[in-house]
């Protein structure tokens, strides 16, 4: 079985390692969609979200040649496409910025949410209110299913840093719809 994951479009992408401009076209069309979902889900504007797809395709072609098979194309891509929004996000912002009061989280009860009152709008409207690192950890972990440690490796964090900086985006996200999205659906 892992072995047919890492052969999905084998034949495009050696057509691609050998310079063939359509093969590079009708791969771009194929995972153009799913990386400009994760572009946006990191750049939280359309534009933005365009520039880093085009700079993530720009790389993945120029490097197709060491693309070895050892996993499929499409995670091969995603996490270029990943490291492309988190570079861009450390150039417009020196350091990643964290929760600071690590015991404001630490000893709360945590709230019950009726989980049929919650939008995506309302998380994505509560996903704003995070600090930058924190908000990517949370993508990460929740939307693009990396677990904690490869998270920390993206980051140059540790695993425990990781995890309580997406327990307390978590937490904040929980507040942000018990206070704003739950009280207008009610």
């Amino acid at each position: 079985m892992t072995q047919t994951i890492h052969m999905i479009h084998r034949d495009l992408i050696i057509a691609c390692q050998k310079g063939d401009r359509k093969a590079f076209k009708k791969l771009y069309d194929l995972y153009a969609i799913a990386m400009y979902n994760v572009c946006v889900r990191f750049m939280h504007d359309n534009e933005g979200a365009k520039d880093m797809l085009q700079d993530a395709f720009s790389y993945a072609f120029s490097k197709i040649h060491s693309f070895r098979f050892e996993s499929s194309f499409g995670s091969w891509l995603k996490r270029i496409a990943i490291n492309t929004c988190i570079s861009e996000i450390r150039k417009r912002k020196a350091d990643l910025q964290f929760f600071e009061d690590m015991n404001y989280f630490d000893n709360r009860e945590e709230e019950r949410i009726d989980e049929r009152l919650i939008s995506v709008d309302g998380i994505k409207e509560a996903m704003k209110t995070l600090p930058e690192g924190s908000r990517i950890i949370f993508n990460m972990y929740l939307l693009e299913g990396l677990d904690h440690g490869e998270i920390a490796g993206f980051l140059g964090i540790n695993e425990a840093t990781s995890r309580s900086q997406y327990m307390r985006a978590k937490t904040k996200v929980k507040e942000y719809l018990m206070h704003h999205e739950i009280k207008y659906q009610v």
